[in-house]
C-alpha cells in the first residue's frame, strides 16, 4: 500500500470512531470497526467504500437520522480530515437510496457543512450521477457562500474527471451545464477557487477544445484580477497540444521561426540518466514574436508502441530578426508515476504548438 492509502489509516478512522460513538451512544458500530479492521490491503478509495457500508449498517432507517448522527458529531474535535469522505458518502448513498428529493437536498446540505472540514468533492458524485440538474442547481447557489471551501466544492465536486473519483459521462459528454458555475468562480478572491476552476476547464478541454476555448474568452472579455494565471492553467492540456485556438487567445500567434537542428547529448543514455539538448530559434518575421517553447519527448511504451509527452521550457519573446538558443534536459530517473522502457527516444522543439524536426537517441 501506498502511503496516500494511509490517509485513511488507524489514527484517522480511530477518531472518526470516537466521534460517531459520542454522536450516537447507543450505537456499538460494530460493522465500521469490522471495516477498519480490514483496511491495510485496500487502496485509498476501497478504504472509503468499505467505510462508508460499514456506517449504513450501524445506522439503519432514514437519511434524516443517518443525518442527525453526521451534524452531532461535527461539534467533536476529532471529526475532521480525510475520515470524512466516508461519512459524506454514507449519506450521498443513502439519501441515492431513499429516492426522495427531500433526502436528496438534505445531504447536499450535509456536504456543504462537512465540506468546511474535509473536501466532500468525492463523497458528491453519488448524487451527481443519480440527478445532475437538482446537484447543479444547488451547487450554482454554493458560489456566493462566504465559506470559500463551499465555493470550491461547487467546482471541484462537478469535475468531469476529478482525480479518485467516479466519472461524470453526461457532463463528459455536455460541458455546457457546468459553464454557470465556472463564470461564477473563475475570478475568486481564493486561490483555490480559482485553481479549482481551471482544473474543471482542463477536464472539459481533453474532449472539447472550442467549449474551453469560449469559455476563457468570455473570462477575458468580462475582465478580472486573476485573467491570465487562471486562463493559462486551464488551457495548458490544449497549448501542449498546440491548439491554435487556445495559443492565440493566451497571445501566442502563429510565429514565422527558423529552428537549427536539435542537438542532443549524449545520444546513448544509460538508465537513470538525463540527456540535453539544445538548439538556436530565431524569428524570421516582420514583427515581434512571443514563443511559448515546449519540447515533445517520444517514447517507447511497455508495448514498444510510441508514446509521447510535452513538457514546458520557456516563453520567450523575440524582436524582428532575433535569435535565441533554447537549452533543456530530461532527466530517467525512476519515478512512480513514469516508467521509462530502454529502447529508441526522440525529442523535438514545440513552439506556438507547432512541432520542429526530432532527434533521436537511445535509451540503455
Amino acid at each position: 500500500m501506498s502511503m496516500t492509502d494511509e490517509l485513511l489509516g488507524d489514527e484517522s478512522v480511530g477518531s472518526l470512531l470516537g466521534a460517531l460513538q459520542d454522536a450516537a451512544p447507543g450505537r456499538r458500530f460494530e460493522a465500521t470497526r469490522e471495516a477498519a479492521a480490514g483496511l491495510s490491503a485496500l487502496t485509498l478509495s476501497r478504504r472509503a467504500r468499505s467505510l462508508a457500508d460499514g456506517i449504513l449498517l450501524d445506522l439503519p432507517g432514514d437519511h434524516a437520522e443517518l443525518a442527525r448522527v453526521v451534524r452531532a458529531a461535527i461539534e467533536h474535535p476529532g471529526f475532521d480530515g480525510w475520515a470524512l469522505w466516508p461519512v459524506g458518502l454514507a449519506s450521498a448513498r443513502r439519501a441515492v437510496a431513499e429516492r426522495t428529493e427531500s433526502a436528496f437536498d438534505d445531504s447536499l446540505e450535509v456536504l456543504r457543512q462537512l465540506t468546511k472540514r474535509f473536501t466532500s468533492e468525492f463523497a458528491i458524485r453519488p448524487l451527481l450521477l443519480h440527478d445532475l440538474d437538482r446537484g447543479l442547481d444547488r451547487m450554482a447557489s454554493w458560489t456566493t457562500d462566504p465559506d470559500w471551501r463551499v465555493r470550491r466544492l461547487a467546482t471541484e465536486g462537478s469535475r468531469p474527471l476529478l482525480p479518485w473519483a467516479e466519472r461524470l459521462p453526461a457532463l463528459v459528454a455536455d460541458p455546457s451545464p457546468t459553464r454557470v458555475i465556472l463564470d461564477a468562480l473563475h475570478d475568486d478572491a481564493e486561490e483555490s477557487v480559482r485553481r479549482s476552476v481551471a482544473n474543471h476547464v482542463n477536464d472539459h478541454s481533453r474532449g472539447h477544445a472550442a467549449f474551453a476555448v469560449e469559455v476563457v474568452r468570455g473570462w477575458r472579455d468580462a475582465g478580472g484580477d486573476h485573467l491570465e494565471r487562471v486562463s493559462r492553467h486551464a488551457l495548458r492540456t490544449l497549448v501542449k497540444r498546440g491548439d491554435a485556438g487556445a495559443l492565440e487567445l493566451l497571445g501566442f500567434p502563429p510565429a514565422l521561426v527558423e529552428v537549427s537542428p536539435l542537438e542532443v547529448s549524449p545520444v546513448r543514455v544509460e538508465a537513470g540518466g538525463a540527456v540535453a539538448f539544445e538548439a538556436e530559434v530565431e524569428n524570421t518575421g516582420a514583427d515581434p514574436a512571443r514563443l511559448v517553447i515546449d519540447y515533445a519527448l517520444f517514447f517507447p511504451g511497455a508495448r514498444g508502441e510510441e508514446r509521447s509527452k510535452v513538457f514546458k521550457i520557456a516563453q520567450r519573446t523575440l524582436g524582428p530578426g532575433e535569435r535565441t538558443v533554447v537549452r533543456a534536459s530530461h532527466s530517467f530517473r525512476a519515478i512512480t508515476t513514469r516508467r521509462y522502457y530502454p529502447g529508441r527516444y526522440g525529442v523535438a522543439l514545440q513552439i506556438n504548438g507547432v512541432a520542429h524536426p526530432r532527434t533521436g537517441f537511445e535509451l540503455g
